[in-house]
């Protein structure tokens, strides 16, 4: 069997002979709750109707009560009732099909009827649409009723019935479950069935990522071993999210971008996802950060917030200079300036006010390098020491050219680490959730201090799991596994 099952009304309305997986009928499935005891199948419900208290809608209500993957969910079926309940979705909707009619040059003259399977659109010139679509409302066929205009407006969705698909219909729903189902099914050679499916997003060009593709690799080698089936996926998977039992991100994130789709997808969809979109909104910003230590006791540099230039003098009478000039949102160093006089604050601060209303000053605190301690579920994971690069006073120095070069690295076991270092990383992580953090934390001649916490730390094979190998990474999966199974 492939791990998907596709539920019919009757036999004939799909018959075995035309799909590489298993079909049984939603009678059957409803009868025989332990049919899949031993096995987690993704199901594809393609029952004749999905009204209230009809087959189609306890077959989808039962699978989740049974643990089981469907598509549509019983949410997705009271939601397409009425457009009143989907109503929400149509500005976005709307400015995507319009977009797909301007780029085809697109005028319909009358009523339009769009065929939708599994996010992929029988008419290819709404490609982007149809993925849009299916990324809504996961349903496996789908006609959306258009109405012309120089606006094209959607004036109804609905499940269509695949026992009423005509010319041509039908092979295009059986083609286009073919394409959905097909990363289960396309290679032919026998496997054992991976127990979970953990989707990781990576963008393959991004030139400073917080796990390399290569990290990526070994981290699939381990997780093979613990029945867990990785799957990189790019941003242009969003609609795909759902298939997969938990998400682990791997991009640089940002509340403004598309990781935080993909986290507040994952998160709506009941997956444990690394990392969910609070601690996003929490990490990212570094005027929050530095409340919220604060609030909890935690020992961070002496810090001004800058709201207009009236408050750059209040600044340096604080903190003196040098001192150092952040934006909320910067990471890996970006966004941060080191001032050593008047001249060069102000131009800075006018410079960075255009971007945002709000900057950090903080007491510049020259060091040879900086801890960092990640922390797992409130349990420390790693301890390293990163260097400032050659002649910088940043770990991360950036050429004009945009290339860049760091200092160098110590990982440390972690009963070799000063034990105040782990208990300050830990509080810091405390507040922000239960995920994945990387606290990155300076020695002063006061005891150690917090610069920030990031929700999306590195990991990467020979560098933070040099001390700790194989068992870093099994630790993270052991995350994963374990929320998989509640």
């Amino acid at each position: 069997m492939t791990g998907w099952v596709i539920l019919v009304d009757q036999p004939k309305d799909l018959p075995n002979a035309e799909t590489p997986h298993k079909v049984i009928t939603t009678s059957e499935y409803l009868a025989r709750p332990r049919l899949f005891d031993a096995a987690r199948p993704k199901l594809v419900n393609l029952a004749r109707s999905y009204a209230y208290q009809s087959k189609g809608y306890y077959a989808s209500l039962l699978a989740e009560a049974r643990g089981h993957r469907v598509v549509p969910t019983v949410e997705t079926m009271l939601e397409l009732r009425e457009q009143k309940l989907y109503e929400h979705a149509l500005p976005e909707l709307e400015d995507e099909l319009n977009r797909c009619a301007r780029r085809a040059d697109f005028q319909p003259e009358g009523e339009l009827k769009l065929l939708v399977c599994f996010g992929i659109a029988r008419d290819d010139r709404f490609e982007s649409f149809g993925r849009l679509l299916f990324d809504w409302f996961r349903c496996p066929a789908l006609e959306v009723t258009i109405e012309p205009g120089q606006w094209l407006s959607i004036d109804r969705i609905r499940p269509r019935n695949i026992t009423r698909l005509a010319n041509g219909e039908a092979g295009f729903l059986r083609e286009s479950l073919h394409q959905h189902t097909r990363r289960e099914w396309r290679d032919p050679k026998a496997r054992i069935q991976a127990k979970y499916d953990l989707a990781v997003l990576y963008d393959p060009n991004e030139k400073m990522p917080p796990s390399s593709p290569a990290s990526i690799k070994y981290f699939i080698r381990i997780a093979e071993k613990m029945s867990v089936d990785i799957e990189p996926i790019t941003r242009r998977q969003l609609a795909e999210l759902a298939e997969y039992d938990g998400l682990f991100i791997r991009e640089n994130t940002s509340i403004d971008n598309h990781t935080y789709r993909f986290a507040r997808r994952a998160w709506q969809e009941g997956m444990p996802v690394i990392d969910d979109p609070i601690s996003m909104i929490r990490c990212t910003n570094k005027v929050f950060l530095m409340e919220l230590l604060g609030q909890n006791q935690v020992a961070t540099p002496p810090t001004v917030i800058l709201a207009e230039d009236s408050d750059l003098t209040k600044a340096m009478d604080e903190l003196g200079l040098p001192l150092v000039v952040k934006i909320p949102d910067g990471s890996f160093s970006r966004g941060v300036h080191k001032v050593d006089n008047v001249e060069a604050f102000k131009r800075i601060a006018d410079e960075l006010f255009e971007e945002t209303d709000l900057l950090l000053a903080q007491k510049f605190l020259p060091t040879e390098f900086d801890w960092r301690v990640g922390v797992l579920a409130g349990e420390p994971l790693f301890v390293c020491q990163y260097r400032m690069a050659r002649g910088h006073w940043q770990v991360v120095k950036y050429r004009p050219d945009g290339s860049s070069h760091e200092g160098g690295f110590r990982t440390f076991e972690l009963d070799k680490a000063p034990p105040a270092l782990i208990d300050i990383a830990v509080r810091a992580a405390r507040p922000i959730g239960d995920g994945f953090y990387g606290v990155d934390i300076k020695e002063t001649p006061t005891g150690f201090v917090v610069m920030e916490v990031n929700d999306n730390p590195n990991l990467e094979h020979g560098i933070e799991d040099q001390v700790g190998k194989d068992e870093t990474w099994i630790r993270l999966l052991k995350w994963f596994i374990a929320r998989f199974e509640q």
